[in-house]
């Protein structure tokens, strides 16, 4: 298999019109791909570290303290989209000060928050142990793994700046990189501090820490290293008030969308809960099949992202127009297989992820929902890369906000009438109506993005 090109080989030079092939399209979403499917590793490694400890109250603290800090961070993922529309657009302007001084924005905004997170951790842990009220073994292990992993923070968010500036620029290949050397770092101190030196999940802790800080450093490394200095932005174009609000406002609009995410995810998990242990254990296995086809589906988003955001920076509506076509026809196919490959052999899945009987029985009848989520969700995330990538965060929070608005009364409706497949179809109409409702604002997006094309097409006409 040949390497993944060089993204200096796929991206043409600066503020031009521009061609969208799909060499472009996958040297962005493949090693992005690729670095989302460490996360999950990452994960099993500290399990299994704990795990080996032989205490059930470790395990647990570990699963909550985790479960607090993803929380946390998930709401500050925005730091990452808006980076990376924001420096797309610049990059299409051919407007390389700009871009540095989104990075630069992007970089503070992420240092304060993460030292307010430091700040606000004991409040954090007390709020976290009081609704998930667990034993006071498992709530002391959740107060040591909190205590420690949470002066991560200023990195970790730190890394989200990086991250959106990299692949802002469609550096695919870097971004892989740099959370290669993250989730590498951590699975390497976890197993070494976790048992090697008998740190147990202080060490995990600690592990995290340190690999945070270590993908930082090299991540600064490598985006200092590429600035030019003759087109270095003045201090008071970083700190220029207009462009603060404006990133502000891009950050508010996408983390409100992340939250009502997390809130449907979470409402999904609660109703099967109602339903009883083993269909709440069934619908977290076939929730992994839905895992499974976000991570590449991701990817697409983020060569959506970055390709749009350059299209609009670079008043090019045909790059804008092929952009959406191809990361829509791939993540269709893509997504297409997935659903083809559960439906044919996902029952033997399940019996690799539990060998419960009542489970297994339970999770093949609702399979086929589960299935499908995969061709349900295409236009969800894909139409999130495009609508970040042109900074177009109202309409995506508004959108979502229709969507959550309308999931949670069908979800329990549907549930209360069909059970658990009402949920799963409920899930479903969820993610189509999401992608649909910001397909159905794309059109006057595209002509008020791009008027002078449109003119151009009018008078043609």
């Amino acid at each position: 298999m040949s390497p993944l090109p060089l993204i200096s080989d796929v991206l043409p030079p600066e503020g031009r019109a521009f061609t969208v092939t799909n060499r472009m399209v996958f040297a962005i979403a493949v090693p992005m791909t690729l670095a989302f499917l460490t996360t999950p590793l990452l994960g099993l490694v500290d399990t299994a570290v704990v795990g080996r400890l032989g205490d059930a109250a470790l395990i647990g603290g570990l699963a909550i303290g985790a479960i607090l800090f993803d929380l946390v961070f998930t709401t500050f993922n925005f730091l990452r989209s808006a980076t990376t529309g924001l420096v797309a657009q610049a990059m299409g302007r051919g407007d390389e000060a700009e871009e540095q001084a989104v990075f630069w924005r992007s970089l503070v905004i992420a240092v304060v928050a993460g030292v307010a997170v430091i700040a606000v951790a004991p409040l954090l842990l007390g709020a976290g142990l009081v609704f998930m009220r667990p034993d006071a073994p498992v709530a002391a292990a959740t107060t040591t793994y909190l205590a420690i992993r949470v002066l991560s923070a200023p990195a970790a968010l730190a890394n989200y700046a990086l991250l959106g500036y990299v692949l802002g620029r469609g550096m695919g290949g870097t971004g892989l990189m740099l959370q290669s050397i993250i989730n590498g770092v951590n699975i390497v101190l976890s197993i070494w501090l976790g048992i090697g030196l008998g740190y147990g999940l202080a060490g995990v802790a600690w592990a995290t820490v340190m690999a945070e800080i270590a993908g930082c450093a090299v991540g600064l490394l490598i985006v200092l290293a590429r600035f030019e200095r003759s087109r270095a932005p003045r201090l008071s174009r970083i700190l220029d008030r207009a462009s603060l609000v404006r990133l502000m406002a891009l950050n508010g609009d996408i983390m409100i969308r992340s939250l009502a995410l997390i809130l449907a995810f979470a409402w999904f998990t609660r109703t099967g809960a109602g339903f009883g242990e083993t269909t709440l254990a069934a619908n977290a296995i076939l929730m992994n099949i839905f895992m499974v086809a976000g991570y590449y589906l991701d990817g697409f988003a983020t060569a959506a992202e970055q390709i749009a955001g350059r299209a609009i920076g670079a008043r090019h509506r045909p790059a804008f127009l092929q952009a959406v076509r191809l990361t829509l026809i791939w993540g269709f196919s893509l997504a297409s297989l997935t659903t083809l490959f559960f439906l044919l052999f996902g029952g033997a899945v399940i019996g690799w992820m539990t060998t419960a009987p009542d489970v297994l029985d339970l999770a093949g009848d609702f399979l086929p929902w589960a299935a499908v989520t995969a061709v349900a969700g295409v236009l969800a995330f894909q139409m999130d890369g495009v609508f970040i990538g042109a900074t177009w965060s109202r309409d995506m929070r508004n959108m979502m906000l229709v969507s959550i608005a309308l999931f949670l009364p069908l979800s329990a409706g549907l549930a209360a009438a069909f059970g658990n497949h009402g949920l799963w179809a409920a899930f479903n109409l969820f993610l189509i109506v999401r992608g649909v409702a910001l397909a159905g604002l794309l059109p006057s997006r595209i002509r008020r993005a791009f008027p002078d094309a449109q003119a151009g097409i009018e008078r043609a006409a």
